[in-house]
């Protein structure tokens, strides 16, 4: 009984550290099942000189040579193992995680250049539309660095990673935009959206055509956020208390909040919001499956009602759905909101999904909510027509036409494949793949918007 708890035991490992490295971007599908034949076979050879099932599959993970990297990640993740002390080669305590110190000076770093343009004469309250253009450009950079540091980045893919980031900078400060113009904010989103996905790249390490990768980054991206908005509230917090404190004995701290700590702290906190990524990962692992199925049941019933909403309004007035409720500026706009939440908690609870699990009630539940969101596409296609043929075309309008348009094709393919996936007629692989593969989409979309739009349209 004790040899086959021991054997019981061993597998479980091994299908642990199988889980684990088919989710590396640097590992093919295909080569799992053949990496997974050489370490039980390193186990089965150290078994027969004497060595215990549990020593056997430490040293057989750790003679992995060319996957030492990833043993070493795999021994981080799985903190609470004694394996830890013998892969990582880690002291019990008084070691800082891995990472922290490029972490913090890159932070600190991106703190000091948010505030450069100070120099200038640049105020971070006053010159909000510089600082909106500037702001993916000034930060970015420096959570792309650590990532490059992190994972030892070849020059081309520095080099990959560079040229974007140099070619946002000149153009975002080059074109003469108008003020109160509708293509500088524009611009302003599209360009952080572009240069996000280009961090992907640093992210990947260079492996950008893998849908792996593509996949890793999508759920790095919902962690980030994650970590950030917790950053943030508690950032939130501690600019309060600055303000009562020195509000209690006189002083307003009013300019040092808004000039000093919040750019300072929103540059720093988005290097270490992507330290904790990477560094706590089996902490936020624990959340995410927890998020995701509390969030899709209740952006079900909201998207459900929208439709009901959008009919129910067309019937009264006579005309087709959706044509009047969704005709109006800002609801379009918060409907677009809402779809981009449904899209981003969609990709990142395909991104913490085992995917070789049967299809459950939850795919099913996200089949109903692709469904509800693909018919508000619809929707809110019809209002835009509506209100282009009414009002004219403009920078925002096709804008987000484009992307509605975008979506449209992503929601139809996604629902398409889910309904085929529950049925058992397709794998979750090909749900993944049409996901990861609509990525360069986002991408091009984006470049399109921030550099095209603003000279087709006057720079108005």
């Amino acid at each position: 009984m004790a040899g086959q708890d021991r054997r019981t035991a061993l597998e479980e490992q091994i299908g642990q550290w199988r889980a684990f490295v088919a989710r590396r971007a640097a590992i093919a599908p295909r080569d799992v099942d053949e990496l997974e034949g050489h370490l039980r076979d390193q186990i089965e050879g150290l078994e027969a000189s004497g060595l215990s099932s549990d020593e056997a599959f430490l040293v057989a993970v750790r003679r992995m040579g060319r996957l030492d990297e990833v043993s070493r990640e795999f021994a981080r993740e799985h903190s609470d193992r004694l394996w830890k002390q013998l892969v990582v080669g880690e002291a019990p305590s008084g070691r800082r995680p891995d990472g922290l110190l490029p972490a913090i000076a890159l932070a600190g770093a991106a703190a000091i250049v948010i505030k450069i343009p100070a120099l200038f004469g640049l105020s971070f309250g006053s010159d909000a539309a510089f600082y909106a253009l500037n702001l993916a450009v000034l930060v970015l950079p420096f959570l792309a660095a650590f990532l490059l540091v992190r994972r030892h980045a070849a020059v081309g893919t520095i080099v990959a990673v560079a040229v974007p980031f140099l070619l946002a900078a000149v153009v975002v400060n080059a074109y003469p935009f108008a003020p109160d113009g509708s293509t500088i904010a524009l611009t302003a989103m599209h360009t952080a959206v572009a240069l996000w996905i280009v961090t992907g790249i640093a992210y990947a390490n260079g492996d950008w055509r893998s849908d792996r990768a593509r996949m890793d980054f999508i759920r790095f991206s919902g962690e980030w956020f994650i970590y950030l908005v917790l950053i943030g509230l508690g950032g939130g917090v501690l600019a309060a208390l600055t303000m009562g404190v020195f509000s209690a004995i006189g002083l307003d701290a009013a300019h040092f909040v808004q000039e000093w700590l919040v750019p300072c702290g929103l540059a720093g906190a988005v290097v270490i919001a992507g330290w904790l990524v990477e560094a706590k990962q089996n902490v936020i692992e624990n959340i995410a499956p927890v998020l995701t199925k509390l969030f899709t049941p209740l952006f079900t019933v909201l998207l459900l009602a929208l439709v009901v909403a959008g009919i129910v309004q067309g019937v009264s007035v006579g005309a087709a759905p959706g044509a009047e409720a969704f005709a109006q500026r800002d609801l379009l706009i918060i409907f677009d909101v809402v779809l981009l939440v449904v899209l981003g908690l969609l990709l990142y609870s395909y991104s913490a999904r085992d995917p070789d699990a049967a299809a459950g009630w939850f795919d099913r539940l996200q089949l109903l909510m692709l469904i509800a969101a693909l018919a508000v596409d619809v929707l809110v296609l019809i209002g835009m027509t509506s209100r282009i043929s009414e009002f004219g075309a403009s920078p925002n309008k096709l804008a987000s036409l484009g992307l509605n348009v975008i979506l449209l094709v992503n929601l139809a393919g996604a629902a398409w494949l889910q309904l085929r996936f529950v049925g058992g007629a397709a794998s979750f692989a090909r749900v993944e793949r049409w996901q990861t593969a609509y990525v360069p989409v986002y991408l091009g979309w984006a470049a399109i918007v921030a550099v095209v739009f603003p000279p087709v349209f006057g720079f108005a």
